[in-house]
């Protein structure tokens, strides 16, 4: 059998009314260089979660989430909105965000918008930082921990990892661990930083692009809420070696009586030249 050449059923769906409609009349569906519908599936802290089908660009992030799929959940805040299933880099409520936007007529404004008046296309959301992507917008209610959520996104990219790359194998890894220890209360002071470290060492390293997937989140978490992941990393020594598991003893004292290595291990006699 060849391989398929169109294989995402959304595609697949729109091939009916392209034909249909004929080409012109469906791209004027949406916005310019944004043209047709898309079906996006809303989910998290909201009141009526669900697939809606939009023209692009011609829905706000607002309107999706308080008209269309009923507003946040029991009446709590919006706290940040991953657009474009949980790969894309998260958003927070209250950031502000300057777009380059083309008009009909073919002119360009500049508009400063906030996330509810940022329109659902592709452009724009890349405007923002972050992306349409598989169109999975995950709403988050001012009740989420950020790590927490961080580290819900991280156990699924370490076990999804195909592990032929090792930047991904490992970092993915190495990210899930330390969220995880962070949320058991033992996360140290350079943990952050070093979360950070790893998403930049993954993404742009490995065959695929699950890389950049499995390192966005990283990366957009630790910088968006920064003093949410200092309120889990206030320990200032590392955990021991190697981190197999979450240990116990650094989440419950301060300071932790280390072993020295057994006597005479054999490799200070190696030399230069590595034989011992």
């Amino acid at each position: 059998m060849c391989p398929t050449i169109v294989n995402n059923v959304e595609t697949l769906c729109a091939v009916k009314h392209i034909i249909a409609m004929g080409g012109a009349k469906y791209a004027q569906l949406g916005r310019p260089n944004n043209t047709g519908t898309r079906i996006v599936c809303v989910s998290g802290d909201i009141e009526r979660p669900g697939y809606f089908e939009i023209e692009v660009g011609k829905v706000t992030m607002g309107q999706l989430i308080y008209e269309m799929a009923g507003g946040i959940k029991w009446g709590r805040r919006l706290k940040a909105v991953i657009p474009g299933g949980s790969s894309a880099k998260v958003l927070r409520a209250d950031e502000r965000f300057k777009l380059k936007q083309k008009q009909p007529d073919g002119s360009t404004i500049e508009a400063d918008l906030s996330i509810d008046e940022l329109p659902m296309d592709f452009d724009s959301l890349a405007a923002a930082g972050s992306m349409a992507g598989s169109g999975g917008v995950i709403v988050l209610d001012d009740s989420r921990d950020m790590v927490w959520v961080l580290n819900n996104i991280n156990e699924f990219y370490a076990h999804e990892s195909c592990g032929q790359c090792t930047p991904c194998r490992e970092g993915s890894l190495w990210m899930k661990k330390i969220t995880e220890r962070m949320l058991d209360g033992g996360g140290v002071t350079e943990d952050p930083r070093t979360l950070k470290t790893i998403g930049d060492n993954i993404a742009g390293r490995t065959i695929c692009a699950f890389g950049e997937a499995c390192a966005w989140p990283t990366q957009s978490f630790v910088e968006k809420f920064p003093e949410e992941f200092a309120r889990h990393a206030r320990k200032s020594i590392p955990p021991p070696l190697p981190p197999e598991d979450t240990s116990r003893e650094l989440i419950e004292r301060d300071q932790i009586p280390t072993s020295p290595l057994a006597h005479d291990p054999g490799w200070e006699k190696a030399g230069a030249d590595a034989v011992i």
